[in-house]
Order: structure tokens, then C-alpha cells, then sequence
């Protein structure tokens, strides 16, 4: 709780400069700079909007050469792409994730320093409505759309990672082993 505090003091200290150091009325210089940050927050959305729609379309894109691949007698020079194809998608999946979890972060930052300029104007709409969904404590008020979109990520992981166990060809793995053991 007390490096929570400290971190707070620090945003504070570097969000909060003296008025005579800005060049600018106060108030209109602060209100601007307030619109300016939001308009941000927007583009951050935006940016992970954008992210998730080229991840979900590449994972479609793997899902129908999986499909295509299973429901045709593939030439055996093909037969490679079909272990790659399910490792591509969980390396593309695990990247996925993590640049999830890296909006998911980014964004709760975002919404500190509003939080902490609000503390300043007349109004503090983003403070209060975070109050009105239970500061997200309360599943039933709100929950976070990282808790979700999280596990699409996931569900593509398992899917690939189904795929390779059912690739792997266990009657020749259970021959060898019965081969060595009648040895």
C-alpha cells in the first residue's frame, strides 16, 4: 500500500507543475490538456480494437488451412505445414495475450492520471462512474472486458495445442515401446 502511495506522489509530482511554468491561463490550459489526454485513452482503445481484429482474422485464417488440410489428402510435402501451422497459432496466440494484458496495464495507468486531474475540475465524471460499477470489486456491477477478451486468446492456445496432441502419432509411439519392451 505505502509503494501505491508513492507511486501516487510521483504521477502527482510530474503531472501537476506550477501554473507560472505553463505559459498559459491555468484553467484553460488544464482543461485543454484534459481533452488532449482523453483523446488519447480513445486512440489507446482504438489501437486495441484494431490489434484484436488483426489477431482474430490471422487465427481464422490458420483455422481454415487446418480445415483445408484435414479435409483433403495432402501431398506429403505438405504434410510439415501441418505441425507448423498449430505452433504458429500458439506463438501468435501467446503474443496475443500478452499484448492483452500490455493494454490491459497501459489503460489502467490511463485511468490513474485521469482520476488524479479530475481531483482538480469542477467535475470528476470517469471517478465517479468507476465508483458506480463497485471500482470493479463486484462481478455482478462490472466486469473488466480484459477479463473476457483475455480468453480468446486462450481458447485459440487450447484449440492448437488439441491439435498438436492429436497429431502426434501415438500408434507408432506405443509400437516402438512395445517393440523395446520385448526386447
Amino acid at each position: 500500500m505505502e509503494q501505491d502511495d508513492d507511486l501516487t506522489a510521483k504521477v502527482k509530482e510530474a503531472l501537476f507543475r506550477p501554473a507560472e511554468e505553463n505559459g498559459a491561463a491555468p484553467d484553460l490550459a488544464y482543461l485543454e490538456q484534459y481533452k488532449l489526454y482523453l483523446e488519447l485513452l480513445d486512440k489507446v482503445s482504438e489501437r486495441r480494437q484494431t490489434a484484436n481484429s488483426f489477431f482474430l482474422s490471422v487465427n481464422t485464417g490458420l483455422c481454415a488451412v487446418i480445415g483445408y488440410f484435414f479435409s483433403k489428402e495432402i501431398s506429403p510435402e505438405l504434410r510439415p505445414l501441418l505441425w507448423f501451422v498449430p505452433f504458429a497459432g500458439i506463438l501468435l496466440s501467446y503474443f496475443w495475450l500478452r499484448l492483452v494484458r500490455s493494454y490491459r496495464d497501459l489503460n489502467t495507468a490511463k485511468f490513474k492520471v485521469v482520476h488524479l486531474v479530475e481531483e482538480r475540475l469542477p467535475l470528476s465524471p470517469y471517478k465517479a462512474e468507476w465508483i458506480a460499477l463497485g471500482e470493479g470489486v463486484d462481478p455482478h456491477r462490472y466486469t473488466p472486458f480484459t477479463h473476457l477478451e483475455i480468453w480468446v486468446p486462450r481458447s485459440f492456445i487450447l484449440m492448437y495445442s488439441g491439435l498438436v496432441i492429436f497429431l502426434i502419432p501415438w500408434m507408432q509411439i506405443i509400437q516402438v515401446f512395445r517393440c523395446a519392451a520385448t526386447r
